[in-house]
């Protein structure tokens, strides 16, 4: 599918063809159960099975537990199975987010996303280090080629509009040659005591001299109505937090979600809701900034049942 928007017109990187899925050992699909991974999966596996590579997909759920909607993870393993995909859940070693929370002492914000770092991209790197050990007892000879796919689309926030539809996962150790070129001069610039400047930063992505990944986003230019067009042609079920009103299925109470989102989600979970205001009143840390869980939690209880929930950026 082509997205009926006008974004792709001022967007980097995007093309109206897939890359050589062929050319990749894996392609591994990262799923939250929400509208967007449902539009990227079905957008994968249809270049796929054109490809003819539609065993090499792997489907990847992080698992968040209780801080995510109820049901996410189920979701997410019907979604695979439709597709009859290989499934695989990943989390982090040790707490639980809600734990890991009090553990911090605070919660995550926009500019400090430690919850991202620690619960998806971390324990999905430790399952693509599992695939290569795969590929590699399989008989595989030199570095393993993964796809990253992801559900990130453009319109959800300025950050993400700045984000390639293609692109490579480097990082220091890739040998690569893209990479390469640019840790020689980031090594001779620190050896003379000079900053490295920004175009010779290889940056701390996935790939290493074991493995090389690149990043792919299929609905980056998408707009939310090409999405939902997409989930209904698929046939997939959709988690009933969207019915519900909420417009994004993320954490039940995200950090970046609008106050009207969150007033809605306390009103669906009210004992989640209780359970974060008092670890928030425990380690004397604001959910948000400018917005406490008691507060939400007042607005909910005082509020009728909100219908009109604005969706947020990030």
């Amino acid at each position: 599918m082509v997205s009926s928007g006008q974004l792709e017109l001022a967007l980097p990187g995007f093309g109206p063809t897939a890359p050589d899925l062929a050319s990749y050992d894996w392609l591994l699909a990262n799923v939250s159960a929400g509208k967007d991974s449902q539009a990227m999966l079905a957008e994968l596996v249809r270049h796929s099975r054109a490809a003819g590579v539609l065993d090499r997909i792997v489907v990847v759920h992080a698992d968040l537990a209780d801080a995510e909607w109820k049901g996410t993870r189920d979701l997410a393993a019907e979604h695979a199975a439709h597709y009859g995909l290989r499934f695989e859940v990943v989390a982090r070693n040790g707490s639980g987010l809600i734990d890991r929370i009090e553990e911090r002492g605070m919660f995550p914000s926009a500019d400090n996303r430690w919850c991202t770092s620690d619960f998806k991209r971390g324990p999905v790197r430790r399952l693509m280090t599992r695939l290569v050990r795969e590929a590699e007892a399989a008989g595989h000879r030199g570095r393993v080629r993964i796809l990253n796919v992801m559900g990130l689309r453009a319109d959800e926030s300025p950050a993400r509009r700045r984000l390639l539809a293609f692109s490579h996962d480097g990082a220091y150790t890739c040998p690569c040659s893209y990479c390469a070129p640019r840790r020689a001069i980031a090594d001779d610039h620190q050896a003379r005591g000079l900053p490295v400047p920004k175009h010779a930063k290889t940056g701390w992505g996935a790939s290493n001299t074991l493995r090389h990944v690149d990043t792919w986003l299929p609905v980056h230019t998408w707009s939310t109505a090409d999405v939902w067009s997409t989930v209904k042609e698929s046939g997939l079920r959709v988690h009933p937090a969207y019915a519900a009103g909420m417009p994004r299925l993320s954490c039940v109470f995200c950090v970046l979600a609008s106050r009207s989102a969150l007033v809605r989600a306390a009103q669906l979970q009210p004992e989640l809701a209780a359970r974060y205001a008092a670890l928030e009143a425990r380690i004397g840390h604001r959910f948000k900034n400018d917005l406490s869980m008691a507060e939400i939690i007042a607005e909910a209880e005082a509020s009728p049942e909100i219908t009109a929930v604005a969706c947020w950026q990030g």
